[in-house]
């Protein structure tokens, strides 16, 4: 063991521990989820990146020795390339704005310099984690700009997975461009559609998100670095704001850009509120693609059937022969969730008070969350779902040769009134509407099969004429 104090007293620390006595504090006081902050490998990057630039920027400005401030970064290079995230230890979920989580950081960081330097951990006389590492920072300009870096990392792995659903969907509405179907409303048969036109609309719906996310994400590129506890920048040089986002641009590749009020945005946390809004609406829409799926595929003998999905594992303990939807049905379960962290996220940004929103950690967790379950749910769709789909052919066809719906698309060749006569009768004998047609004097069997196919069936101006 080490002994480290702080203001409360000494406090003994594992001698092969890189956190220290205030990130010990904090696992004490914070036991809440179980959770640790290296379970956010996002968030522990951008810290990182986060002590690096501000290290980089120190040792120009003279704030910082620059022989430590090497050592420093060596440290936080270290961390970005995977080491040393399990001594991230302190509960994602804090009081203190984040302080916790910003100290164990500082902590770890400082001691891995130490290491660098040659020294035992514990020689804060050399690299200290506030005199040091935190340097020109407050847990105020760090941890919202850390949160930031980790949503727009998350997001960016949530695009490239929508990205790779739409294209399943694409494929198969490729693969399904002929294949005939009936379009319903209000679970209520409507008119005839292709099923290629419906898996086609499913890949614009998740086209649309991603291009709401790539619009939102600049959101996160907007910083406070160098506005210190409440904005007014005190204890950072002159040009360090300027120049510590130029180094941090720099290192992790986000275009992030320094805010044009730091007082104003040290307190306000609307861009995390809007990111989540749009979390909350892919979510809506994946959750509404999940439905349509399950309804499709239901049966396979008293439901819909439209579809038939993957069989995946056995549906039930004691229905022998059981498979249920389960893929979409586990989508439905992340969007479930991903709406109520919309729902944390709008009751944290708002109980903000004054210079300071004390709820970041549950905001940062909880967009995390959104962030990597809607991602992995996604892949899973993906792969275990919508790239095995296979249509109903037999029962398509049936339903197409017998369905009622077929008269409306008569409507511009016979209008309404016959239309109608035709769909009443098949309805009351039900027999196809070919042969109703045909004895009513109104269409033969030859003209009704030269109209009653898929392009002239399923799109506009397409039936006007034999």
């Amino acid at each position: 063991m080490r002994e480290e104090h702080d203001f409360l007293g000494p406090k003994a620390i594992p001698d092969d521990a890189y956190w220290g006595v205030h990130s010990a504090r904090a696992v004490e006081n914070f036991s809440i989820s179980g959770n640790a902050v290296a379970e956010m490998p996002d968030l522990v990057r951008a810290y990182a990146y986060i002590k690096k630039a501000a290290a980089q920027a120190n040792a120009q400005l003279g704030a910082v020795e620059q022989r430590v401030a090497d050592a420093i970064v060596r440290a936080c290079d270290d961390v970005i390339a995977g080491q040393l995230h399990d001594q991230f230890v302190v509960d994602v979920i804090q009081g203190g704005a984040g302080t916790s989580t910003n100290m164990n950081a500082n902590e770890v960081i400082a001691n891995r310099a130490l290491e660098h330097l040659g020294l035992a951990r514990g020689r804060y006389d050399v690299v200290h984690p506030n005199d040091h590492v935190n340097a020109s920072q407050s847990t105020n300009d760090t941890y919202p700009t850390a949160v930031k870096l980790a949503t727009y990392f998350g997001m960016q792995t949530l695009i490239a997975a929508l990205a790779g659903l739409r294209e399943a969907f694409e494929a198969k509405a490729g693969e399904f461009k002929d294949v005939l179907t009936i379009g319903r409303t209000q679970l209520q048969d409507a008119v005839p559609m292709t099923l290629g036109q419906e898996f086609a609309a499913f890949a614009t719906m998740v086209s649309d998100d991603e291009q709401r996310l790539r619009e939102s994400s600049y959101l996160m590129c907007e910083i406070n670095m160098g506005a210190t506890a409440i904005g007014t920048g005190i204890n950072a040089p002159v040009g360090y704001m300027a120049l510590v986002t130029e180094k941090l641009a720099q290192a992790s590749g986000v275009p992030v850009k320094a805010a044009r009020d730091l007082i104003a945005a040290t307190c306000d946390t609307g861009a995390f509120a809007d990111v989540s809004g749009v979390l909350k609406r892919v979510a809506v829409k994946l959750s509404k693609i999940s439905n349509d799926l399950r309804l499709l595929s239901s049966g396979p003998q008293a439901g819909l059937g439209d579809i038939k999905l993957p069989a995946r594992q056995a549906g039930s303990s004691i229905m022998p022969g059981k498979v249920n939807p389960v893929i979409p049905e586990v989508m439905n379960q992340v969007c479930f969730e991903v709406i109520g962290n919309d729902a944390t996220v709008t009751f944290a940004a708002e109980a903000g008070q004054l210079q300071l929103n004390a709820f970041e950690p549950i905001i940062g967790w909880s967009l995390h969350k959104s962030l990597h379950h809607l991602a992995q749910a996604c892949e899973t769709l993906k792969v275990n779902c919508v790239q095995g789909i296979v249509p109903n052919h037999e029962l398509l066809d049936r339903r197409i040769a017998e369905s009622v719906t077929l008269v409306t698309a008569l409507n511009p060749l016979i209008g309404y009134e016959k239309a109608a006569r035709i769909a009443k009768k098949a309805l009351a004998t039900g027999k196809p509407i070919a042969e109703i047609a045909q004895e009513l004097d109104i269409l033969s069997a030859q003209e009704m099969k030269k109209l009653l196919v898929a392009d002239r069936l399923t799109r506009p101006g397409a039936i006007t004429s034999l």
